[in-house]
């Protein structure tokens, strides 16, 4: 039996994924759209298909937005496939997933990936008590059942995600005790020469502005430049200690939400071995992509956050851009018609662009989070501290890959997604070499766990089943 063929496969989604698939779908291509959550809108838009009034009010207008994105699966070609985790993409275009409980398989003559981004680790001892989650996670739950944390909650890290979940907390009737920020103190000094750039795109910084004079108004509490983070607790979190302004403190909380920015998700990139550069200001690596997000691989393109860190609307662009350069490679349209309709695309990252470098300069990682002390644990499936993988570097590991035969950092379900870079890091910082240099995980299937009876269940093609000669 042969896997089904579709022109187009599209992992993901989300707002790169549903632009795409709605270019695509109009143009009466075949598009396979698979995705893990059992509805369409990725992390940014998720639930959207079902949110009602009163769950859009609360999340605000931004995600609202999502709506106009739904049109994508009304088109006959297009097949979303919902609840589907991928975990094997080769360079030849087949993609096997699961899908309730049994594994599959399908083909294309193109494939994007569209997979976003994931929240950087936050290493700090104590980070792995019960109680202590992601600004994401948190957002995960409002989003989908509705459900706000025990309280007292705080918020602590950095970014504008952190911001703009105490905002929707508020507006849910969640009191937020306190936000603790650790944006180092030098941050602003190196941002602001991108500041008049930023200007041009101020939306971001007056969206920004009016959250913290919202925040203000409500009386949470803001401890700035905060360093050395301790979460205490015995079953579960009970205060998070920290030093700001030359002050100690210690904040009661049954919930505590840590964020310090997102990265691409490299999995799918990674293991398929495209090439990725490193970003000083972001502190990731990102694969290496044209404006049509044409990879090294020939027919493989990245859209979205998976490809750069850019925001949910430039996500969108990016997938219409990359899905006009496929029907230009399917002879669908000419050339001179792609770059004519991606005009606006374009002049739109564009202007999403001009943002980025101010706030990634005064959002830039606190070193605390980088190269963390030795007790705290950075592999939280092996357990594994970051004094140990500086152990492992005095006998001789050179980078993360040799770190795993040392002491299994990055071999456990999550396939190295919450430690790579910080694993990468501190290697990195101990031997005083660049990243670069040092590397990261080398990704291989399954990119996520799956069973032997998942694997069993796979119905192979008639090639796969002729007899060895």
């Amino acid at each position: 039996m042969m896997s089904e063929h579709f022109d187009v496969a599209i992992i993901g989604a989300g707002p790169a994924g549903l632009a795409a698939a709605d270019i695509l779908g109009k143009a009466g291509r075949s598009v396979a759209l698979i995705d893990e959550q059992p509805g369409p809108g990725g992390q940014i838009y998720r639930a959207i298909a079902t949110a009602g009034e009163q769950r859009k009010a609360v999340l605000g207008a931004d995600y609202a937005a999502g709506s106009a994105l739904l049109g994508a699966l009304g088109h006959a070609g297009v097949r979303h496939i919902a609840g589907a985790s991928v975990w094997e993409v080769t360079p030849e275009h087949r993609l096997s997933y699961s899908l309730a409980g049994r594994a599959a398989s399908l083909s294309a003559e193109h494939v994007l990936v569209a997979t976003g981004a994931t929240e950087r680790p936050m290493p700090f001892p104590g980070w792995t008590l019960p109680g202590v989650m992601t600004a994401g996670a948190g957002q995960i739950l409002l989003k989908t059942p509705g459900l706000l944390p025990p309280s007292p909650c705080v918020l602590a890290g950095s970014g504008p995600l952190l911001f703009l979940l105490a905002t929707q907390y508020l507006a849910a009737g969640l009191k937020v005790d306190a936000i603790v920020e650790t944006t180092p103190s030098g941050n602003l000094a190196k941002a602001l020469p991108h500041l008049p750039r930023a200007l041009l795109s101020n939306r971001y910084l007056r969206k920004g502005l009016a959250m913290l004079a919202n925040l203000r108004k409500a009386g949470v509490a803001h401890h700035r430049n905060a360093t050395g983070l301790v979460a205490e607790g015995s079953e579960r979190i009970e205060a998070l200690r920290f030093r700001s302004r030359g002050k100690d403190h210690r904040l009661p909380c049954a919930t505590l939400m840590i964020h310090t920015g997102i990265v691409p998700n490299v999995q799918i990139s990674r293991a398929l071995n495209l090439d990725h550069a490193w970003n000083d200001l972001q502190q990731c690596w990102h694969p290496v992509i044209d404006a049509f997000g044409a990879t090294s691989a020939q027919g493989i393109r990245i859209a979205g956050d998976g490809g750069g860190i850019a925001g949910a609307e430039a996500a969108a662009n990016a997938g219409r851009l990359a899905a006009l350069a496929i029907l230009a490679d399917l002879g669908e349209i000419s050339a001179s018609e792609r770059d004519a309709r991606a005009s606006a695309d374009l002049a739109a990252l564009n202007w999403h662009a001009r943002a980025r470098p101010f706030l990634d300069a005064l959002y830039t990682v606190a070193p605390e989070f980088l190269d963390p002390a030795d007790e705290t644990i950075v592999c939280r499936c092996e357990e594994v501290t970051a004094g140990k993988i500086r152990e492992f570097v005095d006998l001789g590991c050179l980078g993360p890959n040799q770190a795993k035969s040392f002491g299994r950092s990055g071999m456990g379900p999550c396939q190295g997604r919450y430690c790579g870079l910080t694993v990468s890091s501190i290697i990195a910082h101990k031997r005083g070499a660049a990243m670069d240099e040092v590397g990261y995980y080398r990704i291989r299937p399954p990119l996520k766990p799956i069973t032997l009876g998942e694997l069993a269940s796979m119905e192979l093609d008639d090639d796969d089943q002729r007899p060895a000669a």
